[in-house]
Parts: structure tokens; sequence; C-alpha cells
């Protein structure tokens, strides 16, 4: 089969040379389908945050049962990279990932409006986000593909990394407060009225999704190549995903950095029950964190067009190794919101640069899969790093070990790097000699 892309494809092997303006048109596109996205995730801020709410107070669940009904409802974001391999050997209606996109964000729109007039129960409540985040999975899948693809072709991965982080933090930051906000409104509503209003607003942006994939833009479109062999199996493709041994260390490094053993939880235990913060002062730290490494995201912009990755990914990680260290020595709540900022700009370059290193590793034609394979892993080692982490806190009584731990994983990404092929971090963006 061909490739995602194929139906949009170039078939000139050869890199184009992409003027300044072309480059900024690209970036505007992307930006704007990565902060649409963002938005509409059923698992995303937005939603999230006021289902986590409307779970306690309209459905009475008690935290357990919340963090059951979390876990069941993520089940499909363990298996992104499905989505992702479907992305890379299907394209619908021959458009490629823009197909993906409109048939998927419609059924995405469609399916929030329909469960908006749904009783609400948690069964109901289950079977909606499970049904949205699997549709929503296509859409994101061929958003990280697409976005890979352009990075990869182009030599441009670094500034495409840049872009990408900067786009998703702003949304991040943004349903982080706007989520609370939404959250307060629905407080006042009916169960069943408040969940109608919040998927009628997933279904607004899932819909606006759909109409902008329609939108073919030349300056994106027009330099992209076909990668996968037409006729190319699905075995083919796994067997070549398997054989690609720069996605191993490149995925590692990945999962050693979203590990963070009790950088969620036992945090949020620590502010509240340690510094006694109050529940809008722990979304007020996430806000500050998530939006301090937009700066960083911006630093990063610049230095990879001026360095080889190699140096930007060593120096990165040395930054990032002490990230959550400030903690230690922060006694109240107003010292926590103000160490944020540089507990946030000290994993900024090393993020850029992770994910960098992870666009240039994909093998040719299977960008969505090997993104999605690295949201997989996000979501698994996240998870059981906050189980870890909670582990620590509650047998040794406090955060403190939980730095430490978070420390030395942090750590052990250095001598990952030696695993890296030294030819695929040996150049600037758009230096391919």
């Amino acid at each position: 089969m061909a490739s995602a892309g194929a139906s949009e494809a170039v078939v000139d092997g050869t890199q184009a040379h992409l003027s300044s303006f072309v480059r900024h048109r690209i970036f505007v596109y992307l930006g704007i389908l990565i902060v649409l996205l963002a938005f509409g995730a059923p698992s995303g801020g937005l939603i999230d945050i006021p289902i986590s709410f409307l779970l306690k107070n309209k459905l009475h669940l008690q935290a357990h049962e919340v963090a059951g009904f979390r876990l069941l409802a993520a089940v499909p974001l363990y298996l992104s990279f499905v989505f992702g391999f479907a992305r890379d050997l299907w394209s619908p209606f021959r458009m490629g990932d823009r197909g993906l996109m409109v048939l998927f964000g419609s059924l995405s729109a469609a399916l929030y409006v329909v469960f908006a007039f749904v009783p609400i129960s948690y069964p109901t409540l289950l079977v909606a986000l499970v049904m949205l985040t699997v549709s929503f999975l296509f859409v994101s899948s061929a958003q990280n593909g697409l976005t890979a693809l352009i990075g990869q072709q182009h030599a441009m991965t670094g500034q495409v990394s840049a872009i990408w982080n900067i786009f998703l933090s702003i949304p991040t930051v943004g349903a982080l407060l706007a989520g609370g906000m939404l959250s307060g409104l629905l407080e006042h509503e009916g169960a069943d009225r408040a969940v109608r209003i919040l998927f009628l607003v997933g279904a607004a942006i899932m819909g606006t999704v759909a109409l902008y994939s329609v939108w073919k833009p030349k300056e994106v479109f027009d330099h992209v190549r076909i990668e996968l062999a037409p006729g190319q199996s699905a075995s083919e493709s796994l067997r070549t995903l398997a054989r690609h041994w720069p996605i191993y260390p490149a995925l590692l490094i990945w999962s050693l950095w979203d590990f963070a053993p009790g950088s969620t939880t036992p945090l949020q235990y620590h502010l509240q029950n340690t510094l006694h913060a109050t529940d809008a002062q722990w979304g007020q730290w996430n806000a500050i964190f998530a939006g301090s490494f937009i700066p960083a995201f911006m630093v990063y912009g610049f230095l990879c067009k001026r360095f080889a990755l190699r140096p930007i990914l060593i120096w990165g990680t040395v930054i990032a190794i002490p990230q959550m260290v400030p903690l230690l020595f922060i006694h109240s709540m107003t010292g926590a919101l103000i160490a944020a900022v540089p507990i946030g700009l000290m994993g900024g370059i090393a993020t850029g640069a992770y994910l960098d290193l992870i666009i240039r590793s994909c093998p040719p034609g299977l960008q969505g899969t090997t993104l999605m394979l690295a949201s997989s892993l996000y979501f698994a080692v996240t998870r059981f790093g906050d189980l870890l982490g909670t582990h620590l806190y509650d047998t040794y009584g406090g955060f403190s070990v939980c730095v430490l731990a978070i420390t030395l994983v942090y750590a052990l990404i250095l001598p990952t790097l030696l695993l890296v092929p030294k030819h695929l971090t040996a150049t600037a963006d758009q230096d391919t000699a």
C-alpha cells in the first residue's frame, strides 16, 4: 500500500529548497492545526479537566473510582501506535493526511453531538470518551505523521520540533486555565446539561478541524513526496520498523524523560499538604510550569539552525537533569509558583531536542507509526512513573526521595545518548552535508 501522504506527494526524491516565506506558511498551517487538536482532544485539558470535576461533583465518585474511570478511558491512548500505523498505510479519499483529518474530524464532531444528548451516567460517559478517543487518535496520527514528514523531508526537524512544542504549550496553558473556568461554569448546571455544553464545545472544535483539513495550501503539500513503496504490505512495514535501529535509543530517551517518578500525584500532594496550596494554586503551578517551556522552545528554534543536534542534546540534558531540585529549597506556595518558572525553562531545550531526535529517527514512510509509538510510551511510562513516585512518597514520607529518583532517571539519559547513531545528530537544520 502507499503511504498516507501518497496522493498528495511529489514523487521526485530530491529535497526541495524552501524560501523563508514558504517555511513560515508551513509553520502557521501546522501551528493552527496543533492548537485546534490540543483543544479538541477528549483527553486534553479543555475537556478532561471539566470531566474530572463532573465525575467527582456530579456523579459523586470517590477518588479511587475516578482513577479507575480514567484508567479505562485511557486504554486507546496506550495503543496510539496502532492508529499511527493505520495512518502510514491508509489514504481515505486519496487525500492522505487531509483525508484522515476530514473523515475522523467529522466523525469526532458527530460523536460529540450524539453523546451531548445521551443521558449522563458512568457507563455512557465511559463509552463516549473511549469512542471519542479512538476517533480522535486517527486525526492526531495524521497531524503527527504530516508534521514529522515535513520536518524530515525539508531538513528542518529542529524548527518543526520548536514550533510543535510552542503551539502545543499555548493551548496546554490555556486549557489548564479555561478548563478550570469551564468547570466552574458547569458547576451550576445539571449533569446532563453540563455534559451537553462541554461536548458541543468539543463538536465545534472538531468540526473546525474537519473544515480546516479540506484546505490544501500548496506551500505545505506540493513538496511532500512518497516514501513507502507502492504495494508494501503491513508485515513488510512492521519489519522495516523493527529493523530500524535509530528509533530504539530515541524512544528510550523519550521514555526516561517522561517517566519522572513523582512529578504528578506526589508533587500535587507535596504542594497541597506540605505547602498548603489550594486547588487553584495547583492549577496555577501547572500553567506556569507549562508556559515556562515556551521561551526555551524559542531558544531551541534558534539553536537548531546554528548547531548540530548532538551538542544540543548533551547540554540540554545536562541542564535538565537537576530540573526538580529547586523544589527541595522551597518552603512556601509563593516560592513554588516562582520556582515553576526556572523549572520549566530547564526542561525546554531537552524536550525540543528529544522530539527533534525522534523525528530524525523515523524510518521513511512510517512517521505516523513512530510518533504515535512515542505517544503510547508517553502515556504508559508517565502512569507507571506516577505509581512508582507515589509508592516512594508514601514509603519514605516526603517529596525529597521523588526529586532524587527523578534526577537519577534523567541522569541515565546521558549514557543513553551514546547509543544514538552519530550521523543522525551530526548536522544542524537545513544542513545535510
